[in-house]
């Protein structure tokens, strides 16, 4: 759709448009105010862990400036903000309830309110409390008890003015890429160990899902990052299992659960010399599958995805730190991921945009109980070039985020039921392993002066709000 079609569109009536951040990626205030240790801070303090060595302590210092941040997003017309609460600041030490940490979201969200933008908030943006991880973090069942009381003392004071509750944002990356790659906190490498992270995980939603129902909240869901898994060879047997392979992995074994109530049986096949099966007991998927009312999807970028060997000749990935690193895909580490003629971002991702419109079109066909559906994070990382007047050019995130939208629009018209669009991110920032080597914010942060300006890309997404309010 190119762009006077784009600006034409007709969006649903309430269409919300909004961008995303995460607590430990912005706050900094790492350990004022009762806050301690999250498995980020202390991942962060390992030799190798994190590009340039870079910590959480101050970030963008959200926690001083979230006024202005909030100022900014109104500038920007923002409908609504995904944030995260920190389970570190507001339970610090999994231990006892900070006042002074709840406080801040409670300053936070009148802000939002008083600015007229709507506030969506999520409990689990990675960053449990260190002393529950030397507990066992997400490999004990209990911590799955902590998270519930981590959301009562959330809600019991911000109950009364949110909302919109995200119980998880893409439990892939805090259970495969931290308990099993180990290039997340908490940087373990034990395959079985990220299996009983993913299925704890699906148990504290549950829980918390019934909970919040039972005390009336408006809105409950949670946020998956969801891929096409793309065969290589499409007419190749070994490439269209690693596909399926990596479609179990990375897509249904969290959609299943959820709206199906359980694990795919070939996914229980793939994982048969695991432990994933012994730690279901009963009850556990009528508890995950509680109803939600709305599904937030992350997509970044689609995988390509080959059974063989990668070629020795391929230039090698991307990746944050020389640290050594795990397979996260438990079962079928054997998979590899051929580049295909596509560009990429500073991340070294394909963009593809058509593959947001295929994925929202695979989930309408395939989940009949789907509820609706919101991009909650979609973005990418560039090199910013800074002009001599301050302005920052960056056309090829603004055309990433056209484009994206503009998938959205057309998955609409096909017959999935978007409802809204949160750019990633609000704010450059601690982007996690990478540090603070890369940027995705429509808002540059000057990291030594902590200046907020926005981007070009930033602008261009204004402008297209305000001519989708035109047509409302």
């Amino acid at each position: 759709m190119d762009i006077n079609k784009l600006h034409d569109f007709s969006w649903p009536r309430g269409f919300l448009w909004g961008s995303a951040t995460a607590a430990a990626q912005i706050e900094g205030a790492a350990h004022l105010d009762g806050k301690e240790d999250s498995i980020w801070d202390a991942f962060a303090r390992v030799p190798g862990a994190i590009a340039g060595g870079d910590d959480l302590e101050v970030a963008v210092d959200h926690y001083h400036r979230y006024a202005q941040d909030v100022g900014i997003m109104r500038e920007l017309g923002l409908d609504s903000y995904r944030f995260s609460t920190s389970w570190a600041r507001v339970v610090p030490g999994g231990r006892t309830v900070n006042a002074k940490g709840l406080d801040f979201y409670s300053r936070l969200v009148d802000e939002l309110l008083e600015a007229d933008i709507l506030p969506w908030l999520t409990l689990y943006h990675w960053d449990l409390p260190q002393e529950l991880e030397e507990r066992g973090g997400w490999t004990n069942r209990d911590t799955a008890h902590r998270f519930l009381d981590y959301t009562e003392a959330v809600h019991s004071v911000l109950g009364d003015r949110v909302t919109h509750w995200t119980t998880f944002n893409e439990p892939l990356c805090s259970s495969l890429i931290g308990y099993a790659a180990g290039e997340h906190a908490p940087g373990r490498q034990e395959p079985n160990a990220a299996l009983a992270a993913v299925h704890h995980q699906h148990l504290a939603h549950g829980m918390a899902t019934s909970w919040l129902r039972e005390a009336g909240v408006e809105q409950i869901g949670i946020t998956l990052n969801l891929t096409n898994a793309v065969p290589n060879d499409p007419e190749d047997p070994v490439d269209l299992d690693a596909a399926r392979r990596l479609d179990a992995l990375w897509n249904r074994m969290y959609l299943d659960p959820i709206l199906r109530g359980s694990y795919p049986a070939d996914l229980m096949e793939d994982l048969k010399d695991h432990s994933l099966a012994e730690l279901i007991l009963p009850g556990d998927l009528e508890i995950i599958s509680q109803p939600i009312d709305f599904f937030g999807v992350n997509h970044y970028h689609d995988d390509n995805v080959s059974g063989h060997p990668a070629d020795p000749d391929a230039a090698p990935a991307v990746v944050p730190t020389n640290s050594p690193k795990s397979s996260p895909f438990v079962g079928s580490e054997h998979l590899s991921f051929p580049a295909r003629d596509l560009p990429l971002t500073a991340m070294g991702w394909e963009v593809n945009p058509g593959g947001l419109r295929t994925l929202l079109n695979r989930l309408t066909a395939d989940y009949p109980n789907l509820p609706p559906l919101y991009i909650t994070e979609n973005g990418a990382a560039y090199e910013d070039l800074v002009e001599e007047d301050g302005s920052v050019a960056d056309t090829q995130r603004s055309d990433y985020i056209r484009d994206h939208i503009s998938a959205v629009a057309e998955a609409i018209t096909d017959g999935a039921d978007v409802r809204g669009y949160f750019v990633w991110s609000l704010l450059d920032n601690f982007e996690w392993a990478w540090g603070y080597e890369k940027r995705f914010g429509i808002v540059r942060v000057d990291y030594d002066t902590q200046e907020r300006t926005i981007k070009d890309s930033g602008l261009a997404y204004a402008k297209l709000i305000t001519a989708s309010r035109t047509l409302a």
